[in-house]
């Protein structure tokens, strides 16, 4: 087999597998190139004692017909082929704070009704909130399928407003601005920095409609690699990727740790930006550009717990649950959802828990080798996870006891696994007070080379296959593409 490809893809996450469908599927010969021994990133599940668990895509929504990710899996030939749950739609999200839970409903109609019924003198602030996500989410042409023919269109206006700046100037009540920003550990949220428009696309995605895989998000994995495969496409696994190397012009290809080496006319990175910069020893590549990257904070990791059940013991919840222990959302939170396995599912077999964690709180053992950190480590993890889920019991009261067994994942587990930097659940941290300096662009200085994933664009689902797009239209006709996409 020859070496000698259009594309090569450095890394398997869900932008470097859409990147790869996108052009293998337009006649280009791809090549994927991952280190782990499994595709996926973020994607990925695994079994423990005959269950299953998700890594980092847990739900996702706009699935309903012609809603915004419902037409991308239809281009991506996903639609068909993967099974779905709905969540509750008078409540798929359930907000616990101050000692009450408060239910998003989807439809704007919907969640206006039901959060005015814990804050009836706050109706018009609510109507207008949802209504302003919408329409942050809708000016984004590759979000709404609207005036595509100019598809690379940022909303910087919304880049420069905070989350909690503008929800402040909302409504006086704390409550409410609380339980308006309750969804931030999906986007790992700092009050004072992370922008409205983030906020917005994922709030928009999820109020239109919200469902789980049944089985695992591992489908969407296989369905993109057979697809790829299909078209002439390869994915390489096990197989990490040393160096990008470069002519006077741009990028010639990629050296892998075996040496071989895979010649390109384009190459695309999936993985996080500040780990590209090591690869690269270039003069087309500034220094400052390199620093830049290299000097932008990331978003904070999660300590999560993956709990089995004993059979038939716990009923299924058709939501998931966010609380907050402090006065502010912003001050700490768990996140707990349960898995689902088939449909229409009555008891839950595994669950997830997770709570938000700083590097900071592992850097000491990370040197240390991969699953043998030593009973520091052990005891800390223990300590911890025994602090959560008490925490879950008095939430769920009679939880623990049908707890089988459980295990633990620290910002360290979430590094080794997927190649994030500081095990951060969602790349970069967007800051409004520097908008340019924490933005990062599909396109380098180097003509040929480009970046996907979480990092660029935004992250989430969405957001990644709309990066994908952006990376892909620089490489082949971004009309005939947006085209295909609309009339899949």
């Amino acid at each position: 087999m020859s070496n000698k490809y259009h594309v090569v893809i450095i890394g398997s996450g869900l932008g470097g597998l859409v990147c790869g469908y996108i052009l293998s599927k337009n006649g280009l010969r791809v090549a994927v190139v991952e280190k782990n021994s499994l595709p996926g990133g973020c994607l990925q599940t695994f079994v423990r004692k005959g269950v299953k668990f998700e890594t980092g895509m847990h739900y996702i929504g706009s699935m309903d017909e012609g809603q915004p990710l419902q037409r991308y899996f239809k281009y991506l030939a996903l639609a068909d082929k993967i099974k779905l749950s709905r969540l509750e739609k008078t409540g798929y999200d359930v907000v616990s704070y101050m000692g009450d839970r408060y239910a998003y409903a989807n439809g704007q109609d919907g969640f206006t009704e039901t959060l005015s019924r814990h804050f009836p003198g706050e109706k018009s602030s609510i109507q207008m909130y949802i209504h302003r996500m919408e329409a942050i989410a809708e000016r984004s042409p590759l979000y709404s399928f609207r005036n595509m023919e100019a598809p690379y269109w940022l909303d910087t206006t919304n880049m420069q407003i905070g989350v909690a700046e503008y929800i402040r100037s909302l409504t006086g009540d704390e409550r409410l601005q609380n339980v308006l920003a309750g969804i931030m550990p999906l986007y790992g949220g700092i009050a004072e920095k992370t922008p409205l428009y983030y906020h917005a696309l994922i709030t928009d995605f999820y109020n239109k409609s919200a469902f789980r895989f049944v089985g695992g998000s591992d489908i969407v994995v296989q369905l993109l690699c057979d697809s790829i495969r299909r078209f002439g496409g390869e994915i390489m696994t096990g197989m990490p990727v040393t160096k990008v190397e470069f002519n006077n012009s741009g990028a010639t290809g990629v050296t892998l740790l075996n040496k071989e080496f895979l010649q390109a006319e384009h190459v695309i990175s999936d993985i996080h930006p500040a780990i590209l910069m090591d690869m690269m020893d270039t003069p087309l590549i500034r220094k400052a550009y390199k620093q830049r990257i290299r000097s932008i904070k990331q978003t904070l990791s999660n300590f999560t717990i993956y709990i089995k059940f004993k059979k038939n013991t716990v009923p299924y919840l058709n939501y998931n649950f966010y609380h907050y222990p402090k006065n502010s959302v912003w001050d700490g939170h768990f996140f707990y959802m349960h898995m689902c396995d088939e449909p229409d599912q009555k008891t839950v077999r595994s669950a997830v828990l997770f709570e938000s964690m700083a590097w900071d709180e592992v850097a000491r053992w990370k040197d240390m080798p991969r699953g043998n950190r030593g009973a520091e480590y052990e005891d800390f993890k223990a300590r911890k996870s025994q602090q959560m889920l008490l925490n879950l019991e008095k939430q769920f009261p009679g939880t623990i006891r049908h707890i089988e067994d459980y295990w633990t994942s620290t910002p360290l587990t979430y590094s080794d696994y997927t190649g994030t930097l500081e095990g951060s659940m969602y790349g970069i941290l967007r800051d409004k007070n520097a908008h340019t300096q924490t933005f990062i662009s599909h396109r380098t200085k180097v003509p040929n080379l480009y970046l996907a994933g979480q990092n660029i664009n935004a992250h989430g689902i969405m957001g990644v296959i709309i990066g994908s797009v952006l990376t892909c239209g620089e490489i082949i006709d971004i009309n005939n593409l947006t085209k295909q996409i609309k009339n899949a």
